[in-house]
C-alpha cells in the first residue's frame, strides 16, 4: 500500500513538473518585417524566414523570369481583411487593408517591454455606416502550414532544406504555429486602442482541423493593453484533475495554429473607418506530453509520419494559394504602371 502511495505521488509529481503554466509566442508581429527583396520585381519585398515559392502551381506559359517572381511570406503588408458578406461594396474592400506599421521613438515601455521603433501590424477596416452587425476578419496571406520544412531561399528564389531540418516540419513554428499543445489556460494578445467599442476574437486550429473562436475582449481603451481569455474550466489543483497516460509518437502531438482575428462591430456602436493594431499573441498551455531536454531519439526525421499525414492537406492549400497568387501576378501585369 505504501508502495502504491509513493508511486502515485511520484505521478503527480512529473504531471505537475511537466507543463503547468508554459507560456509560448504564438507569433509576433516584430519578426514578421519585409526583409527580403525579390530580384527583379520591382521592389517587392517578403518575410524572409516565412517565405513561401508557389511557382509549381503556374502554367508553361511563364517564363523562367516570371516564376522568379511567384513567391510569397506572411510580411504584414500581405495580410488580409475579409468583411462579412453584408458589408462588401467596392469602396469598403478597397478601403479594408493590413500595413506593417512601425511604433515611433518615443512610444513608452509596456508591461516591461520596450515598444519604441517596433514593426507591427496595422489595420484599417471601413466598416457600414448603417445600423446593423458587422464584422471583419483579418487572415494571412495564405494558410499556416503545421508540418513544414524550414527552407533556406538563395537569390533568386531557389529553395533548399539542410539535412538537419529535413523532416522536422519546423518553418512556421513561433510564426502561426505551437506544438504539444495540452490543455489551454490563458491566450493573451497584445493590441492598441483606440476606444472603439468593438470586440476582437482569435481563431485557432487544432490537430484535428477543428476552428474555435476565443473572445479575447472590447479595443474601448487608449494606447497599448494585453487582452486576454481565460479558460473558464482550467483545473489547477492536479488531485481533482483526470489524470490519463496517452501514446506518444506520433498520436500525442497535437498543436494549435492560428487561422486568423475576428473584430467585431455592433449595430449600435459607430460605423465607418476603424484603426487598430496588433503586435503579437501568446498563450500559456500544460504540455500534451513532457518535452525533453534533448531528444533520445528524433522521431519525425526518421519516420516523417506526420509530414505524410499533413502533405494531402498542404498540397492542396498550395494549389489555391498558387491559383490565387498567379491570377494576383497577372492583374498586377496588366495593370497601368505610369506613376
Amino acid at each position: 500500500m505504501k508502495r502504491q502511495i509513493v508511486f502515485m505521488s511520484i505521478i503527480l509529481l512529473l504531471v505537475c513538473m511537466s507543463g503547468f503554466s508554459l507560456q509560448k509566442t504564438l507569433i509576433d508581429f516584430t519578426t514578421l518585417t519585409a526583409d527580403y527583396e525579390v530580384q527583379n520585381a520591382g521592389g517587392q519585398m517578403e518575410n524572409a524566414a516565412t517565405l513561401v515559392n508557389y511557382s509549381s502551381q503556374a502554367g508553361a506559359r511563364f517564363t523562367d523570369e516570371e516564376r522568379e517572381l511567384m513567391l510569397t511570406s506572411l510580411a504584414l503588408d500581405n495580410w488580409r481583411v475579409e468583411l462579412a458578406s453584408s458589408s462588401r461594396t467596392v469602396e469598403r474592400m478597397k478601403d479594408s487593408l493590413t500595413k506593417e506599421a512601425t511604433t515611433t521613438s518615443n512610444a513608452r515601455p509596456f508591461d516591461g517591454e520596450e515598444m519604441a521603433n517596433k514593426t507591427i501590424l496595422g489595420v484599417r477596416i471601413l466598416f457600414p455606416e448603417s445600423a446593423f452587425n458587422s464584422y471583419a476578419i483579418i487572415k494571412p496571406p495564405f494558410e499556416i502550414q503545421a508540418y513544414q520544412d524550414k527552407e533556406e531561399f538563395a537569390a533568386d528564389g531557389t529553395a533548399t532544406v539542410s539535412d538537419e531540418e529535413l523532416g522536422r516540419g519546423t518553418k512556421f513554428d513561433g510564426y502561426g504555429v505551437i506544438k504539444n499543445i495540452g490543455v489551454i489556460k490563458e491566450i493573451e494578445c497584445m493590441a492598441y486602442g483606440g476606444n472603439y467599442p468593438h470586440a476582437l476574437e482569435i481563431i485557432l486550429m487544432d490537430e484535428q482541423y477543428v476552428e474555435r473562436s476565443y473572445h479575447l475582449d472590447y479595443l474601448k481603451f487608449e494606447g497599448w493593453k494585453r487582452l486576454v481569455w481565460t479558460n473558464p474550466n482550467y483545473i489547477t489543483e492536479v488531485r481533482n484533475r483526470e489524470i490519463q497516460l496517452y501514446p506518444l509518437y506520433p498520436r500525442s502531438v497535437p498543436y494549435r495554429k492560428l487561422i486568423g482575428f475576428v473584430i467585431y462591430r455592433d449595430a449600435a456602436s459607430i460605423g465607418g473607418d476603424f484603426i487598430t493594431y496588433i503586435k503579437d499573441v501568446k498563450i500559456t498551455y500544460d504540455e500534451a506530453i513532457r518535452e525533453q531536454d534533448e531528444l533520445q531519439i528524433d522521431d519525425e526525421s526518421i519516420w516523417g509520419i506526420l509530414q505524410k499525414r499533413n502533405e494531402a492537406r498542404r498540397q492542396a492549400e498550395y494549389k489555391r494559394l498558387g491559383n490565387r497568387q498567379v491570377l494576383e501576378l497577372l492583374e498586377r501585369m496588366k495593370m497601368d504602371q505610369t506613376e
